[in-house]
């Protein structure tokens, strides 16, 4: 009985793929293999270098290494290469547009299981952009073939993790290469050992990172695998490229992309991030998942789907229980990792072209790339348009990079970083459109030109809404925006019923006792104004409904933005979304928890809530029965409404808008709310300036009345 047969190693374990080898073998190799110690000492350091080499993860300036198997998400692939899709650019903005979502991947893509395609596939080559998580899955699937029958590879393999960026040289032995790792294990007899196990086919060869080999060793090294793969066929091969670096003549290997997190890739990265029971006990998962999710954080969000810079979240929130007011700083730092720092942790050596160019003058020159495209409202860019571009910005340049042209700066940037992103074949755009809008906020904040014309051509732009938070946070000190964004707002209150509305909601509420600024009273005057007239535009003309309902939707969020800091008024601004519809119920519409709702916060200076609330009771007692006319309940509901605006001062026909005056309305509104919104964003106000944009919202300013 020989000493491996004493040991009885568990079936399928790396020991037993070792003496299976060693046995397939026989004469000397079985006999040095088959003893207990070697064999059990061996496969246990291998197993163990491998995990020490590929299983743990530290990155991005974390404080410490993680198991990568306590954080990794399962990954999926598509069906199809994106970068296969031989679609015209004006098929992708289309698309885009049509597909209402801020990232470019297509949800609608069908996506497989990352498991179950490298069990399926022996010969695949696994692609995707920066940080998309080629290498952490070639390295969990070298982590499950350790497992053997217990792990999730249904194949009996020895897994072999080969960094190609090694390969320095065009003296290439792969086979070297793989008894080297099996001789650092203590093996006996490793290079006789890794002939036959190639030539058994038992081994998985894990090809890490073809785009990372220096590009003057890079045809012998591809020459190295394709002779390698040739000769060991049986074996298993899975090898990882970023697409941008991708040559299409692997012929033995199926080409596959990595997708990006979903939604519930993000939540159980999130979840496995934050595993320690201190995390468990306080939730911070949870939290971390709900604060990402919320509106203001949608940009951020955007980022969350590449798992490099979802890493980069999970350290922020980790650091600050939060993500930051100051977005500019978050979306910088994303950028810069895109930029250099990835390629720093990885230990790339950055190709010939970033010899001249520098860091500085790359974002400048993206910067400029991305402005120019936004101006034109296009995300995507043919290979032509970026190559002119960059060459007329090269030639522009005082000492200017010696030797550059055009098509070889958009390669290094498309292949070494992703900022760029080939999506079908000559068309391109920014990995992310939140990078995209850092990069034109960065243009704009360096010239005052830009910034009034972005404030008096863009204002009342939802597009460009990511812009002016951006820009607020990277001008430095931003009291100049907000007061050029206040002015220009006014522009807007430029009829007789819409300066009446204002007045009105001014008047109405100065003096009165409430304890919120008089800016919050104002906006929610407003909202009740606008909320009844869209109740009764409801129940008796659903066009004059829809054209209402846009500005009543801006008045509650500068409701909402104002009222951040009293704890009453941040209550007050979100339950006001209260809801009646007469039109189905006119009995609703009597309900007294709006006017008690009201009453309570004492925003109104002169309006009598206790006699609206008696009138309401009075009314309660008279509803027509329903089976009554429609002419007859028309007419009731009239006066129900007229009974609010007697209390409150108001005559009906201020808010009987035009389409125009509705539209411009909703512009002035959201215009106010942005300011709000780009105060917080911003580095510094002065407080004394503040309080002057403040106290002008909602009024109407004496040389435009």
């Amino acid at each position: 009985m020989t000493g491996f047969e004493l040991l009885k190693p568990a079936a399928g374990s790396l020991a037993t793929i070792i003496y299976n080898i060693a046995k397939g073998a026989g004469g000397n190799l079985i006999k040095v293999i088959s003893d207990q110690l070697a064999l059990a000492g061996a496969a246990s350091k291998y197993g163990e270098e491998y995990r020490q080499d590929y299983g743990l993860l530290k990155l991005l300036g974390m404080p410490q290494a993680v198991k990568l198997e306590d954080v990794y998400t399962g990954v999926r692939f598509l069906d199809e290469l994106s970068i296969r899709r031989f679609e015209s650019l004006e098929a992708l903005e289309q698309n885009y547009r049509e597909s209402q979502q801020r990232r470019f991947q297509n949800r609608q893509c069908v996506s497989q299981d990352g498991m179950a395609v490298a069990n399926e596939n022996q010969y695949l080559m696994v692609l995707g952009g920066p940080g998309a998580g080629k290498s952490t899955f070639l390295r969990k699937v070298g982590l499950e073939a350790l497992k053997g029958k217990a792990g999730n590879f249904g194949h009996e393999c020895i897994p072999v993790f080969l960094e190609l960026k090694r390969f320095d040289s065009d003296e290439i032995d792969l086979v070297k290469s793989i008894a080297k790792k099996f001789q650092n294990a203590g093996l006996p007899l490793a290079e006789e050992f890794t002939a036959k196990a190639l030539e058994q086919g038992k081994l998985l060869i894990l090809l890490d990172g073809l785009d990372e080999v220096p590009k003057v060793h890079l045809n012998a090294v591809v020459e190295a695998i394709q002779d390698f793969v040739g000769r060991y066929d049986k074996n298993r091969f899975m090898a990882s490229c970023r697409i941008a670096a991708h040559r299409s003549t692997w012929n033995r290997f199926i080409d596959i992309e990595l997708a990006d997190f979903d939604d519930e890739q993000i939540k159980q990265f999130i979840c496995n991030w934050f595993q320690s029971d201190r995390d468990q006990e306080a939730k911070t998962a949870e939290k971390c998942w709900e604060i990402l999710n919320e509106s203001s954080n949608q940009s951020a969000k955007e980022l969350a789907h590449t798992p490099l810079l979802l890493t980069f979240l999970c350290l922020v929130y980790d650091r600050t229980q939060g993500f930051p007011s100051k977005r500019a700083t978050l979306y910088r730092k994303a950028l810069d990792i895109l930029l250099e720092e990835w390629a720093a942790e990885k230990r790339i050596q950055p190709g010939e072209i970033y010899k001249d160019l520098n860091t500085d003058l790359e974002k400048v020159l993206l910067a400029e790339i991305a402005y120019q495209g936004f101006v034109k409202d296009q995300l995507f860019f043919t290979e032509q348009e970026l190559v002119e571009q960059i060459k007329t910005f090269l030639a522009d340049t005082v000492d200017k990079p010696k030797y550059l042209d055009g098509k070889a700066v958009l390669d290094a940037i498309t292949v070494q970083q992703g900022i760029l992103v080939e999506r079908a074949e000559g068309i391109f755009s920014f990995s992310h459109l939140t990078l995209q809008e850092y990069l034109v906020a960065h243009h704009i904040s360096q010239d005052y030109r830009l910034t009034e014309k972005l404030v008096i051509e863009r204002l009342d732009s939802q597009r460009w809404r990511e812009v002016f938070l951006l820009v607020a946070g990277l001008v430095g000190r931003a009291d100049e925006l907000l007061e050029l964004m206040g002015s220009t707002a006014q522009d807007y209150i430029n009829t007789a019923k819409l300066q009446a509305l204002l007045t009105w909601s001014e008047q109405a509420t100065a003096g009165s006792a409430g304890e919120i600024k008089s800016a919050t009273k104002r906006t929610v005057a407003l909202f009740l104004a606008l909320d009844l007239a869209l109740d009764l535009a409801r129940a008796f003309d659903l066009a004059c409904a829809l054209a209402l309902a846009p500005a009543r939707a801006r008045t509650l969020d500068l409701a909402r933005a104002l009222a951040l800091a009293p704890a009453r008024a941040r209550t007050l601004a979100l339950d006001f979304d209260i809801g009646f519809d007469p039109a189905l119920d006119p009995a609703r519409a009597l309900d007294p928890a709006r006017a008690r709702q009201f009453e309570k916060i004492k925003v109104f200076r002169d309006a009598n809530f206790t006699v609206l609330l008696a009138r309401l009771e009075a009314l309660r007692t008279k509803v027509p029965d329903s089976q009554k006319p429609l002419g007859i309940h028309r007419k009731f509901i009239q006066v129900i409404y007229q009974t609010w605006f007697n209390v409150l001062q108001f005559q009906p026909e201020w808010v009987q808008l035009s389409q125009k005056e509705t539209e411009a309305l909703a512009n002035y509104l959201y215009a106010n709310e942005l300011i709000v919104r780009c105060k917080e964003a911003a580095v510094r106000v002065s407080q004394e300036k503040w309080n002057a944009i403040e106290s002008r919202m909602l009024t109407v300013q004496s040389d435009r009345a």
